[in-house]
């Protein structure tokens, strides 16, 4: 698997970076690449959703109560929605307008069932389901949308999966975190921690796991971890994001988010400054998302526990392409007063993109408590006045950027 002759290396442009940084902090972006300067205070910027995007507000139908679940989505594909239940361990199926599909459930021991599924892919085409889960980091369950066993690819012993992906119709595109889990228990422990540190990715067939591809993205030797209450953390966690020209991919130790596109090129496409290891506490570029003529970027701070009161907050902003403005966004909706909205990376496994857009999950109690304060307005009022907080599911806002 760890074949070096498939290496894609990128020290050319980490350097390249480097010295942009080096000389531009304080100048606009030139050429191409954009970047963020994390100490600019940017100017707030009051933006409704609906003047930016196609907002459309989902109800995943509970008409059948096999579909009522605890969970969240999974995966969104042109014609499905997939959602994974954290109690029972189904997986289900609707349609784009909310409607039961399918749904199957293959949790427990057995040769051809899921322990725990920490991620999942599907893959419309094919009718396939790929599902990595807890416990065993070097396989992959493969199903149909009803549930039907079809194959397990196993990777060699000792590999970690995370941030996977669906890349094209052959192959999945994931980051490979057992160098990354070695490296973090090593300084749990207080030991010397060796500067040749890479992080590593990975595109393999769909069909038995085979390398398609390696992508190796330098980093250097700085530690992105804290001890919190005796819980030892790390950051970032997300690693690779699906975008319809391929996959994002971090590389937070060098300032840097890569675009692996379709052509199998690789390429810088934002950076920060000033540069993470210059920073105390360190600021590094945790989420960025891009559509039409909108960047959005999460930035993160990473502190030590023990010498702040509580987490500092993550710096939301976004660029216009066209026009390179970089504004830090409040994100407002028409038909939900006093809601504000960022953009960024939510849960360390799942992520909130699809192909098209993004999408927000919107806690049913909450908006029952918004419409009998008369927070709302318009469809989303109407939506919520027929839903019932103990007996539905929460509602679903896409948004696809215009």
């Amino acid at each position: 698997m760890y074949n070096k002759q498939m290496k894609t290396n990128v020290v050319f442009f980490i350097i390249i970076i480097a010295l942009i940084t080096a000389c531009s902090t304080d100048r606009p972006s030139k050429g191409d690449i954009a970047f963020i300067d994390v100490k600019k205070n940017y100017p707030e910027k009051n933006i409704f959703l609906t003047d930016i995007a196609d907002v459309t507000y989902l109800h995943l139908s509970t008409a059948n109560a096999d579909y009522l679940y605890k969970g969240r989505i999974q995966s969104i594909t042109e014609n499905n929605i997939i959602i994974y239940d954290n109690v029972s361990g189904s997986i289900l199926f609707f349609s784009k307008d909310g409607n039961p599909k399918s749904r199957f459930n293959r949790r427990g021991q057995g040769p051809e069932e899921y322990r725990e599924a920490a991620e999942l892919v599907y893959d419309e085409a094919s009718d396939e389901v790929f599902i990595t889960t807890f416990g065993i980091n070097n396989v992959i369950y493969v199903y149909s949308s009803t549930g039907i066993f079809k194959r397990i690819i196993t990777l060699p012993q000792g590999t970690n999966i995370f941030s996977i992906v669906d890349f094209d119709d052959h192959s999945l595109f994931f980051y490979e975190g057992a160098q990354k889990l070695k490296r973090d228990l090593t300084r749990m422990r207080g030991e010397y921690l060796s500067d040749d540190y890479v992080l590593p990715f990975y595109r393999i067939s769909k069909t038995d796991g085979e390398v398609l591809d390696y992508v190796e993205l330098p980093g250097n030797p700085l530690y992105m971890g804290f001890d919190f209450g005796g819980s030892w953390l790390s950051a970032p966690r997300l690693y690779v994001v699906k975008c319809p020209e391929g996959v994002l991919l971090w590389n937070a130790n060098a300032d840097t988010i890569f675009l692996y596109s379709d052509n199998k090129s690789l390429t810088p496409v934002i950076y920060q400054v000033p540069s993470v290891a210059s920073l105390s506490p360190m600021e590094y570029l945790e989420c960025y998302f891009e559509r039409v003529q909108y960047q959005f970027i999460k930035v993160n701070i990473l502190h030590k526990y023990d010498s702040s009161p509580g987490p500092l907050p993550a710096k939301y902003y976004m660029r216009n392409k066209k026009t390179g403005e970089v504004v830090r966004p409040k994100l407002l909706l028409p038909d939900y007063e006093g809601k504000e909205f960022a953009i960024g990376s939510f849960h360390p496994y799942i992520q909130t993109f699809y192909e098209n857009g993004c999408f927000f999950e919107l806690d049913l109690y909450e908006l029952k408590q918004a419409y009998r304060e008369n927070k709302l307005s318009g469809k989303l009022k109407e939506l919520v006045v027929t839903l019932n907080e103990d007996e539905d599911n929460n509602v679903f806002m896409l948004v696809e950027f215009k």
